[in-house]
């Protein structure tokens, strides 16, 4: 049953540990992102000590927004250690289909790590199911086709939930699909809101055992907090910061009601 409130209530009792492997840019924002939620952030990516990290998490986020060797070893290093210990991984494949390096890095990753849930937008996921697309830098330009199918087929061929994200989400396990219609058009004009929706991916996943109602949860969460943040917003700078007041005030109580999902 998809209940975003009654698993956040968990999330804030339990205060899981999510560990993440991200990009420079968003450290900071999916950092405060995850406290603001009510979980316990790291970020630690150094090959000495991530198989050790994971240990205490209750997820694994890896993000290939800012790609470098010795991270890539070290996320392939903490995918295993995760799939040892029963935690599940998060992967989000900032733009892949823009370069052969991060396409073929996230295609890496999925080859060598269980990943319980791909986190992207339409181009980035299209990519990695052979769907033709474009993508410019990390953003999707293009991915044709319809988004509820792509998330299907993600699924299925990847053997994953997936979760694409646009100005509608839709999140598959290969045969329930589930669109998501909470949220609003700032989360499109700050930096890492993707990221965000990723980390937060993580956070109800160490919450939830069931794969696809964790991450639609996590999107309902994400798209109602957006919501509430645009209310007095005067533009991107002020949104962004009344955002991580609104996932913190974000109430249990109320939340699986102010879900705007569907089944498709």
């Amino acid at each position: 049953m998809i209940d975003p409130g009654a698993t956040l209530a968990a999330l804030r009792e339990r205060k899981p540990l999510v560990h993440s492997i991200t990009n420079y840019v968003v450290m900071n924002e999916t950092a405060n992102a995850v406290l603001a939620l009510g979980a316990l952030p790291v970020m630690a990516h150094a090959a000495d000590e991530v198989q050790e990290m994971v240990g205490l998490a209750g997820a694994l986020v890896l993000n290939i927004g800012t790609l470098e060797e010795s991270w890539i070893d070290s996320m392939l290093l903490a995918g295993a250690a995760a799939n040892e210990r029963g935690v599940p991984v998060v992967l989000d494949p900032v733009g892949a289909g823009a370069t052969t390096y991060r396409t073929d890095t996230a295609k890496r990753i999925l080859d060598a790590v269980h990943v319980a849930v791909l986190r992207g937008n339409a181009g980035e996921v299209a990519t990695l199911v052979g769907v033709e697309a474009e993508v410019r830098g990390v953003e999707s330009i293009d991915a044709g086709g319809d988004a509820a199918e792509l998330a299907r087929e993600a699924a299925r061929t990847l053997r994953l939930v997936a979760s694409v994200t646009g100005v509608v989400d839709h999140v598959s396990d290969g045969e329930r699909t589930v669109a998501v219609a909470n949220g609003h058009g700032l989360l499109a004009t700050v930096t890492g809101t993707g990221c965000m929706s990723t980390v937060l991916t993580g956070c109800f996943l160490a919450a939830k055992e069931d794969v696809l109602e964790a991450a639609t949860e996590a999107l309902v969460a994400f798209g109602v907090a957006g919501e509430d943040a645009a209310v007095g917003a005067k533009g991107p700078g002020s949104f962004h910061v009344a955002l991580y007041d609104a996932l913190a005030a974000l109430d249990p109580a109320t939340l699986t009601g102010r879900a705007n999902v569907s089944e498709e």
